[in-house]
């Protein structure tokens, strides 16, 4: 019994802290809906801009990863850890210096990601229509849109590479910030 009052309790208490900062949402899921249609107008732009920011996170943590490494020395795994920190800096100075190549090298990585995906969700699906779970045909159907989206980008290369990260960064944002906007609306209300 403790611990269903302690999720009551929980629970309670979120929605009060929505309750009272559901303006802070609005205005958060406001902010991200415009930044997802503006990706998907100029979705050229937004990929470059994710590459960049991508570029930046690598150099920056590979940085990191090397001042651990050298201050750590004497830690087990010195040598990978030293490979995996240059290789974080290297990949963050490829991708700053040739952000184009980056964004097509990207595109690439995420039509193999939404391959692997479908793949997977269509097999995860098929096993819940042996167990007779009635949400299988919606788990296929996100499967065969993964492999869809998949062809889509794969089969576009090189051009592909130009709208593919920006529209999905885009989508992304914007599904996110009309989810934030509705949970602020809801909490308003309540």
């Amino acid at each position: 019994m403790t611990l269903s009052n302690d999720l009551d309790k929980l629970r309670s208490e979120m929605q009060a802290a929505v309750k009272a900062h559901w303006k802070a949402f609005l205005f958060e899921g406001i902010l991200l809906v415009i930044l997802g249609i503006a990706a998907m107008i100029v979705p050229t732009f937004a990929s470059l801009a994710v590459t960049i920011f991508l570029g930046w996170m690598f150099l920056i943590s590979g940085i990191g990863g090397l001042i651990v490494t050298f201050w750590a020395r004497s830690m087990p795994g010195f040598w990978w850890s030293l490979i995996s920190a240059a290789l974080a800096v290297l990949a963050g100075m490829v991708l700053l210096a040739r952000p184009m190549q980056g964004v097509l090298t990207l595109t690439i990585v995420v039509g193999a990601y939404f391959v692997a995906e479908g793949v997977a969700t269509v097999m995860y699906a098929l096993e819940h229509r042996r167990e007779l779970s009635g949400r299988w045909s919606w788990l296929l159907i996100a499967g065969l849109m993964d492999i869809v989206i998949a062809f889509f980008i794969i089969a576009g290369l090189p051009e592909s590479a130009g709208w593919a990260i920006g529209l999905l960064v885009g989508l992304n944002l914007m599904f996110g910030g009309a989810t934030l906007i509705g949970m602020a609306l809801a909490a308003r209300n309540t």
